[in-house]
């Protein structure tokens, strides 16, 4: 039997749930995608803001014409002021995703090598642009919890 949930994305399986894609103007994002812009999805905590990422990143893998990966920074909140630890923490989780969500293995097998050559300033930057470079669909990546971060990690 569903019920209504209230704490974390909703599994339309298990919960009553909205449509997510209808819930914003799908065709306006997929124009800001289209046009290779940044969008930034606002709202109060607890509306859905993950769910219609999540439903988001399946709808355009779905389409085939790009490749679209949903990642939490929230693994960084540990670190606080630690950049070096949160960098580390979030290209982990970012292997870990993009093998689960686009069975993709690139992020996974090289960004401790990026991360040793490059430091943790330019790690994420040279792990994305070099995985942007070796895709064979233009990538899209879809960023959850990035206020998460606090002081240097966030800057950084």
């Amino acid at each position: 039997m569903r019920f209504f949930n209230t704490a974390g994305p909703i599994d339309a399986t298990t919960h009553y749930a909205l449509d997510p894609l209808k819930r914003w103007d799908l065709p306006e994002v997929l124009s800001l995608i289209d046009q290779r812009k940044y969008f930034l999805v606002h709202a109060p905590r607890q509306t859905g803001k993950t769910t219609c990422l999540r439903a988001l990143a399946r709808h355009l893998n779905q389409q085939g014409r790009l490749r679209c990966l949903y990642l939490s920074f929230e693994t960084g909140q540990a670190a606080r002021q630690n950049v070096p630890a949160a960098v580390q923490g979030i290209l982990s989780r970012l292997g870990v995703e993009a093998k689960r969500q686009l069975q993709d293995t690139f992020a996974d097998e090289n960004w401790q090598a990026i991360l040793a050559k490059h430091g943790p300033l330019e790690a994420f930057y040279v792990t994305l642009s070099t995985w942007c470079e070796e895709s064979s669909k233009p990538l899209v990546l879809l960023i959850d919890e990035i206020d998460a971060l606090v002081g240097d990690a966030l800057i950084s």
